[in-house]
């Protein structure tokens, strides 16, 4: 393991108030077991991460939907507590985009990697990455962004039902609000009753053509930019599980080379200028096997342990390393190696892993968050499952709408498992175009014959009235009302943004 300069602590801000967010463990364990000394910044309330031995302090986070001033004076007060300067690895969005903000106001009081002018915010927001995408080529799923509920109705149809639903930023998005970052859409009413929530979510409702999944269509690429222009601590990995099912979290995933994926990581990180941690989520196109990037988190993915090397070496080390003026090791890649999220795949936790496994919880050298865990999961998982209910009998606008914390019931994780397989997406509707034509891109109606660039889309003209083969989801009346409703069962399991 490479020896990190232990005098120089380690800050972790996470502002969300996820209590099983088990990168934030990941990230304890990383920095405490080479004998730097961690704070962590987070919310302490029934987390199992407390519990950790390698936890030096708890402080007390932000409150969610803090300005920037305030997360400020939260990380001075800490810095004081601290009392010399320390690496801060934010763990989350929200933590990411303030510290980014912040920038030279946090010098005194942390270590931080030197980032082009507002690069974080840029690639978090999800229209402003398809934009970033078409000026670099990297491929991204075409992007329709709506200006009105009419609008939203006739870019779900022009890009084929069903469409994935993201809200801009979703970090904004107010906790028991009920939204989403991501949902997929299966019909035009469903995305017109969406855009009339933008004021809630705060901020705009992009629209994207849905890639459906597949085995060994998810990957996702983890890694640290250092100050030389180099990546090191992490790598390519396949997604084999997730939850949700088809687009959620990691829940088994496995070390996977892949030239042409590392290939397009590095034009994209080399042309931003981009310094730091970052998380990204691909979805392969079945149809032109192009990789599509679907996410660009700026910050350690919750699974950033799947990609300790040999030498020991993930993201939060390198990050300390380079921070601290430490020599970065050559990459020592252990290709097949395994991460399991245990309460949402608890059999693959039990199958024999020749090529190594990270657990999310349990650790020989530190029980006690993976016990706690288990102890708070018993409960949390009915409490869930009562709310669900709830809503389904209390109709179907509420049961449309689930949170991003949608727990996995034993019975579905023991069956999802088992199979090793995402659950089957349905199929998109066809879409217009010639044969041959990448089915991801079309261009909104009354440009027939051009095919859009990758970057976000706007719809600036009122779409036309509905004519003879419109589909009836677009019109308002008693037909459309019955197929929206029969449909609510589906959306209590929909997709979420990818990654985390």
């Amino acid at each position: 393991m490479q020896i990190l300069d232990t005098r120089v602590p380690a800050v972790l801000l996470r502002i969300d108030r996820n209590p099983f967010h088990h990168g934030t463990l990941g990230a304890v364990r990383s920095l405490g077991r080479a004998g730097v000394e961690v704070h962590v910044v987070a919310d302490a309330e029934g987390s199992p991460v407390r519990r950790s031995r390698f936890v030096c302090e708890m402080h007390p986070p932000p409150r969610p939907g803090s300005s920037t001033a305030e997360i400020a004076a939260v990380l001075r007060r800490v810095a004081a507590r601290v009392s010399r300067p320390a690496v801060l690895v934010p763990m989350d969005d929200a933590s990411a985009l303030a510290v980014g903000r912040m920038g030279e106001d946090l010098a005194d009081g942390y270590l931080l990697p030197r980032q082009p002018g507002a690069l974080a915010e840029r690639v978090a927001d999800k229209a402003e990455l398809a934009a970033v995408c078409a000026s670099v080529g990297v491929p991204h799923p075409v992007t329709l962004i709506p200006e009105s509920p009419a609008q939203a109705a006739a870019a779900a149809w022009q890009l084929g039902l069903p469409v994935m639903a993201k809200w801009s930023r979703p970090w904004l998005i107010p906790a028991g609000s009920g939204l989403r970052s991501t949902v997929m859409i299966r019909s035009a009413r469903e995305a017109q009753e969406l855009y009339l929530r933008g004021a809630e979510a705060g901020s705009p409702l992009l629209l994207q053509a849905f890639l459906p999944p597949g085995p060994d269509r998810d990957w996702f690429f983890h890694g640290y930019v250092g100050r030389s222009g180099a990546t090191h601590g992490g790598g390519a990995g396949r997604k084999r599980l997730s939850w949700p099912r088809g687009a959620g979290l990691t829940a088994v995933g496995h070390w996977t080379p892949n030239p042409e994926l590392e290939t397009l990581v590095e034009r994209l990180t080399g042309a931003l200028g981009y310094r730091g941690i970052f998380d990204l989520d691909f979805r392969r196109d079945a149809t032109t096997g192009h990789y599509h990037l679907l996410d660009f988190n700026p910050r350690p993915g919750a699974q950033f342990r799947l990609f300790e090397d040999a030498g020991g070496l993930d993201v939060v080390r390198a990050l300390h390393l380079d921070l601290t003026h430490r020599p970065l090791p050559e990459p020592a890649p252990r290709p097949g190696r395994a991460f399991v999220v245990e309460n949402y795949a608890p059999l693959d936790a039990l199958r024999p892993a020749p090529a190594g496994r990270e657990l999310a919880w349990h650790a020989p050298d530190d029980p006690a968050p993976g016990r706690a865990m288990w102890s708070r999961w018993t409960r949390h998982v009915p409490l869930r499952l009562t709310q669900r209910v709830g809503r389904l009998l209390s109709g179907p606008a509420a049961s449309r709408e689930t949170d991003d914390t949608t727990a996995l019931t034993p019975a579905q994780d023991v069956t999802a498992t088992a199979t090793g397989a995402a659950e089957e997406a349905p199929a998109p509707v066809e879409r217009p175009g010639a044969a041959g034509q990448d089915p991801a891109v079309v261009r909104p109606r009354g440009e027939a014959g051009t095919r859009p660039e990758a970057g976000p889309v706007h719809i600036p003209a009122p779409p036309p009235a509905p004519s003879a083969d419109t589909p009836s989801d677009l019109l308002a009346g008693p037909r459309a009302e019955s197929r929206a409703g029969s449909r609510a069962d589906s959306h209590a399991d929909d997709e979420k943004a990818s990654s985390r």
